[in-house]
């Protein structure tokens, strides 16, 4: 699980959904053989202001993952290079900027000057139905993804902030046919990724169909489990959902979100979206200083993030706005008074290639 690093928590990157384009460099002539490279990534700028808060040398932002800089602002440049053969293959996965640094903030143990991989792994198609992965790989909860083009929403919800990142370690992923999949995996405690450096180790397993899936973890006296999916209501219109929980032995705390993810496409190139979340925490200490927590570690917040999404070629343009509501008084108004609430408004722009 997270901590604050600063004002901000810092999760997970879908490489399928970011290689839009790929280039083969190496083919045989016997089709079963072939292998080829690809290149990917994402380049994103952002805009953000608060429109009940100060903005400035005494800006707030919600207690949630990225996005939350002041004015004009820098998101990350994402550079994957992967290479697929027909048994085995690769994925470097580097990033670039200030989204990329909270992301993988828990990685610079090792080097002195920091850490910009954001996975790195290997992968052997052992046969059609098993595959293994060795190495760094972003995490299998949540429903959404480090990549802000993966994302509906650029800013990121509570539920993704409070669960993990990333992993490293070794998984194993098994097709079970008739649209049913598994996962199992043994790692590095959570979002340890460069070593270990404990001598605990986490599991995960993850059960899924036709994209719903049901997915645990165990990592240092840690359970989450954690429900991720969607369903097409109709040709245009979406719903994602994502529920979790959380719970510590040694301190008893606990969290447990829930979150709906209604989009509606309203043409080809423009779709409109609501996040709504409901996310509390119970006998949490430091961590729920995000959303403000009672004398006994207690808190909850309701957050409403409206966002519209619009795609011009490979740029994506993001306008949104966003509502956070706590139980406690986890923000400031215009006149730095204590309050419950934060209203602010932000503008993107994201390049896929």
């Amino acid at each position: 699980m997270k901590t604050i690093i600063n004002t901000k928590y810092i999760k997970n990157l879908a490489f399928a959904a970011l290689a839009l384009i790929s280039t083969s460099v190496f083919s045989q002539e016997d089709e079963e053989t072939k292998t080829k490279f690809e290149f990917s990534g994402t380049v994103d700028a952002y805009y953000r202001t608060n429109l009940t808060a100060p903005n400035g040398e005494d800006a707030i932002a919600p207690g949630s993952s990225f996005a939350n800089l002041d004015g004009f602002s820098l998101g990350m440049a994402n550079i994957i290079a992967a290479y697929e053969g027909d048994k085995v293959g690769f994925v470097a996965d580097l990033v670039f900027g200030p989204r990329g640094t909270d992301a993988i903030f828990a990685s610079p143990m090792y080097s002195a000057t920091g850490d910009i991989v954001n996975q790195l792994y290997v992968y052997w198609n052992v046969s059609e139905d098993v595959t293994l992965t060795f190495g760094n790989f972003n995490t299998f909860l949540g429903y959404e993804v480090i990549s802000p083009a993966a994302n509906f929403n650029y800013s990121t919800s509570y539920l993704f902030s409070y669960g993990p990142f990333s992993h490293t370690g070794l998984k194993a992923d098994f097709d079970l046919g008739n649209d049913w999949s598994a996962m199992l995996a043994v790692m590095n405690p959570t979002d340890l990724t460069e070593l270990n450096g404990t001598g605990d180790y986490a599991v995960g397993a993850q059960l899924g169909y036709s994209g719903q899936f049901l997915n645990f973890l165990y990592s240092q006296g840690g359970f989450e489990v954690d429900f991720t999916g969607g369903f097409d209501v109709s040709e245009d219109f979406f719903l994602g959902v994502n529920a979790a929980h959380f719970s510590q032995e040694d301190n008893g705390g606990s969290f447990t979100g829930l979150a709906l993810y209604p989009q509606l496409a309203t043409s080809e190139n423009f779709t409109i979206g609501l996040r709504g979340e409901y996310f509390m925490t119970s006998d949490f200490f430091g961590d729920a200083a995000g959303i403000g927590s009672d004398a006994d570690g207690d808190g909850s917040v309701l957050a409403l993030t409206l966002t519209g999404s619009a795609t011009i070629g490979d740029l994506i343009l993001k306008p949104e706005i966003r509502l956070d509501s706590s139980s406690e008084d986890a923000f400031i108004d215009t006149d730095s008074d204590p309050t419950s609430s934060l209203a602010s408004v932000l503008f993107a722009a994201i390049y896929s290639f």
